[in-house]
């Protein structure tokens, strides 16, 4: 890429689209084109095709996803996989047809088996099941790798797919009912903290800038105590008690998704599906690399981690009763390590950025 080529960022506004624009912009890269979901439904397989007759960009990156954690994954899991095997299906496609030199398609390391060895090595895919909570979501990132192999096998493009692990930054999603454990873990604890100190206007200003179930910060104070108990912050014996799901014990691991971003970037600049075949040319499979710490936590471990970074006294009772999902999930980013790039923040470092952030948006 030159700083002048037309890049399109496919989810500019999300966790991951937002933090590559950044990157890219402080790289000296000036020339971009997005599109809101308002301005462009890319589930609409015409709608997608005029853009990119129009536009045709240079180069892409596929960040737009449906994403969300184990509730909505496991409830929404129609809409999961058909929604993001639509947008995978016409952008890649479309990219194809119009030329693009290159494009990056980021999945998700969910990929992997359910009882996957660990760490994760990419040579892992498609040799065990899946986790069933996610598995709708997991299929369709397996097909956009298998999509994108596909596509530069039969036709020569220069498609190149990246899993990150859980990934944490500006402008992650603190939908309750979806976010993912780590987001989700500070805005309990935020309202929890709040709530323990009656600073009822911070409860009602977090609430009218993200309403939970319609339920805003013009609400009741009745509303408002049983919306937040049903999503585990709640007053037991004059003490606030906040609910964490599972035992507590998976072991995850995080990345700051600015941290990611510069890996990507990193990787459209260094790497062609050329450089990821290896010496097997008659079977080629598994050319995505992870994009990892290689250091994981346990998910008791985080929540106390939160718990002391945010100062909140309440108790943390992990509901035993709610599922754990996968027990370990730790990649192994040996591939990106060999070529030069490491992340840069540790965790404790990123949950205070994320909650300045979070507190300040």
């Amino acid at each position: 890429m030159d700083k002048n080529s037309k890049i399109y960022i496919a989810g500019h506004r999300g966790l991951v689209g937002s933090a590559i624009l950044k990157n890219l912009e402080s790289k000296g890269y000036n020339n971009f084109v997005t599109r809101t979901h308002k301005e462009l439904d890319l589930t609409d397989k015409n709608a997608v095709a005029n853009f990119f007759s129009i536009e045709k960009p240079d180069y892409v990156f596929l960040a737009a996803a449906k994403v969300g954690g184990i509730v909505a994954n496991n409830t929404y899991r129609a809409d999961f996989i058909y929604e993001n095997l639509s947008i995978q299906n016409n952008v890649i496609h479309q990219s194809f047809l119009s030329g693009v030199k290159k494009l990056m398609f980021l999945g998700s390391t969910c990929i992997y088996p359910k009882n996957c060895p660990q760490p994760m090595k990419e040579d892992y895919l498609l040799t065990g099941i899946l986790e069933y909570t996610n598995e709708p979501y997991a299929i369709a990132k397996i097909a956009g790798i298998k999509m994108c192999e596909s596509y530069n096998l039969q036709y020569g493009t220069n498609f190149i797919s990246v899993m990150p692990t859980n990934l944490y930054g500006p402008n992650d999603n603190f939908d309750l009912e979806k976010s993912h454990v780590l987001p989700a873990l500070i805005r309990k604890m935020y309202l929890g903290k709040a709530l323990e100190n009656n600073k009822w206007d911070t409860i009602c200003k977090d609430l009218n800038k993200m309403p939970i179930e319609g339920v805003d910060g013009k609400s009741s104070k009745d509303s408002i105590l049983n919306i937040l108990k049903k999503y585990g912050i709640s007053k037991v014996n004059d003490k606030i008690q906040l609910e964490v799901w599972g035992t507590g014990n998976p072991m995850r691991e995080f990345l700051w998704s600015e941290d990611m971003a510069d890996a990507c970037v990193f990787l459209m600049q260094n790497r062609d599906f050329k450089d990821c075949i290896g010496f097997n040319t008659k079977e080629i499979r598994n050319t995505h690399i992870n994009i990892g710490t290689g250091i994981d936590i346990s998910i008791k471990d985080l929540a106390f981690l939160i718990k002391k970074i945010i100062t909140f006294n309440g108790e943390l009772y992990f509901n035993k009763s709610k599922p754990d999902g996968t027990m370990k999930k730790l990649t192994d980013p040996s591939k990106l390590h060999e070529l030069g790039w490491k992340h840069k923040i540790d965790l404790e470092n990123g949950i205070k950025k994320v909650y300045e952030w979070y507190q300040n948006m």
